[in-house]
């Protein structure tokens, strides 16, 4: 067991609306879901005194957040460079501060105008090193593991339309959800390719918004497990790669169940970080929770209904992973008992387990 395990507890979330082109700036849209994650937790924001955020400089830097909740004396804060890797591991640094002694509420947020403003499906968002191999952003680089990766499990275009069409299918009574429609077989399948094996559909939404938690240490909520964060050579870096489709989750999976003291079959709400939609699969596959030669009869019979009950990233929105952390909460809140929650980027990332 980690030290830290069990003493955060995730009070408060808070959410602004999901948009395509909110009209804002990133921090009045931090400053809304910091404020609604206060109001949630039951506490006044100049009761907060730690900060934490990450980004890839798109968002409001944690000082200007913090002044503009109204915190006089701000102590421990932190913008943390990075994207997606972070939504799971973010928890960690958190729960960590209040085990040390160094915060008792810390406010996390993450802002961004991801359509309207800077959009990271983009060649100037990879390094680079990846344009000598043709990877113009992270769409071609991810769609090459994904290849390889259907070829190796036997799964097609009608599995990856399983995943998709199941998420909007969540989706639809999801408010907040920016894609809430049906989508048959025949819909998906006329959809255009950004790289292939990838269509539109396969790639998470590209949004304006803010999410925000509050973690602390002397409020109750869903409590901070276990956090691991790691990597290795799969397909961020496919030059060292001995297998490419290795993302994330073959790493730190194992990790997890290590530090947690747990296993799969307690996990009764996955919310993976469905950035594209072969993701959902292979997470499935390295977590425990469904084998490989299962997968093809699992998702053909939507058997996975119960992972991203929102909609996650390919139909709620994209909040760079921390609205899947808030739906985590909302699922142990009414009655969810574990959730497992991940960061991706590539073959480094992180993830955690909330209990109730």
């Amino acid at each position: 067991m980690q030290p830290f395990a069990g003493r955060a507890a995730v009070a408060g979330i808070g959410m602004t609306a999901l948009t395509r082109q909110s009209g804002r700036g990133e921090l009045e849209l931090a400053a809304e879901a910091c404020r609604a994650a206060c109001a949630d937790a039951g506490i006044a924001p100049r009761e907060v005194d730690a900060v934490l955020s990450y980004h890839l400089s798109d968002s409001a830097p944690v000082v200007q957040v913090a002044r503009a909740l109204g915190v006089e004396r701000l102590g421990w804060h932190n913008d943390i460079a990075g994207g997606g890797t972070q939504a799971a591991s973010i928890l960690g640094d958190a729960a960590m501060l209040i085990h040390c002694g160094l915060a008792r509420n810390v406010l996390i947020y993450r802002a961004l105008n991801g359509r309207s403003g800077t959009r990271m499906n983009t060649v100037s968002t990879g390094p680079q090193e990846r344009h000598t191999y043709g990877l113009a952003g992270p769409i071609p680089m991810f769609a090459l593991a994904a290849t390889r990766y259907l070829h190796d499990t036997g799964l097609t275009a009608e599995h990856l339309h399983a995943v998709v069409a199941q998420s909007r299918q969540n989706a639809a009574s999801n408010p907040r959800a920016l894609r809430r429609e049906p989508l048959g077989l025949a819909d998906y399948l006329a959809r255009p390719y950004v790289c292939t094996p990838l269509r539109t559909v396969d790639c998470c939404q590209e949004t304006d918004g803010a999410c925000a938690l509050l973690v602390s240490g002397v409020l109750d909520g869903p409590r901070v497990r276990a956090v691991v964060r790691g990597g290795g050579p799969g397909c961020s870096a496919m030059d060292r790669a001995s297998d490419v489709t290795a993302i994330f989750s073959a790493y730190v999976a194992p990790m997890l169940w290590e530090a947690s003291g747990m296993r799969p079959a307690d996990v009764d709400v996955a919310l993976p970080y469905d950035a594209y939609s072969w993701l959902v699969p292979r997470q499935l596959e390295d977590f425990g929770l469904v084998a490989r030669g299962e997968l093809g009869a699992y998702l053909l019979e939507r058997r996975h209904a119960w992972v991203n009950p929102h909609g996650g990233l390919l139909s709620e929105g994209y909040v760079h992973g921390l609205n899947n952390v808030a739906q985590a909460v909302r699922e142990l809140r009414s009655g969810g008992e574990v959730a497992l929650v991940t960061g991706f980027g590539g073959s480094y990332g992180s993830a955690a387990l909330l209990v109730r």
